[in-house]
C-alpha cells in the first residue's frame, strides 16, 4: 500500500511539475503571437468556430463603432452572417507589441493592421486559463494622422448638427 501511494505522489510530482516550469518570455510571446495570428487568420478564412474558441467565455470585443461593445456570444451573433457567406473580414498585422504580467497569466498586446478600412489599431488583453491563451479583451480602432484630426473635427461636427 505504501508503494501505491508514493507512486501516486511521484506521478503527481512529475505530472503536476509540467505546469511548475515557468516558461521564458520568448516562448510566451510566441504562443501569444500564434494566437492572435491564427485569430486573424481564422476571421480571413472565415472559421468561425476556431474564431470563436479563441476568445474566452467571458471575452468582449469593442468594434470601431462606438455601439462595437459586444460580449463574445453577441459579437458571434452580429459576426454570424459574415462568417455563414463564407468571408468575414482579412486584417493584417504589420507591427505589434506584447506584454507579460509578473505572474505570467496575463498579457497585454496591441498591434498596427492592414484591414480594408486602411491601418486600424488592435489592442487587447489574453489571459492563461487552465493552460491555454485566451483572448479577454480586443478593441479594433480606427487610426487617424494628425494631420488628419481637423478634417476629421470638421466631418464628425458638421455631420452631427
Amino acid at each position: 500500500m505504501k508503494n501505491i501511494f508514493l507512486l501516486a505522489g511521484i506521478l503527481f510530482l512529475f505530472v503536476g511539475c509540467n505546469n511548475c516550469v515557468k516558461k521564458s518570455e520568448k516562448e510566451i510571446k510566441t504562443e501569444v503571437a500564434e494566437l492572435i495570428n491564427n485569430w486573424h487568420k481564422a476571421a480571413a478564412d472565415a472559421n468561425e468556430e476556431d474564431y470563436f474558441s479563441m476568445i474566452a467565455p467571458e471575452g468582449i470585443f469593442l468594434g470601431t463603432d462606438p455601439t462595437e461593445n459586444w460580449v463574445k456570444k453577441d459579437f458571434r451573433d452580429w459576426a454570424k452572417p459574415f462568417f455563414d457567406r463564407g468571408k468575414a473580414w482579412a486584417f493584417t498585422p504589420h507591427t505589434r507589441n506584447i506584454y507579460i504580467a509578473d505572474n505570467r497569466q496575463f498579457v497585454w498586446f496591441n498591434e498596427l493592421l492592414d484591414t480594408p478600412f486602411g491601418t486600424c489599431r488592435g489592442s487587447g488583453v489574453i489571459s492563461l486559463i487552465d493552460g491555454k491563451w485566451y483572448i479577454n479583451h480586443y478593441n479594433l480602432a480606427i487610426t487617424l494622422p494628425n494631420e488628419k484630426m481637423k478634417l476629421y473635427q470638421d466631418i464628425i461636427l458638421n455631420h452631427n448638427k
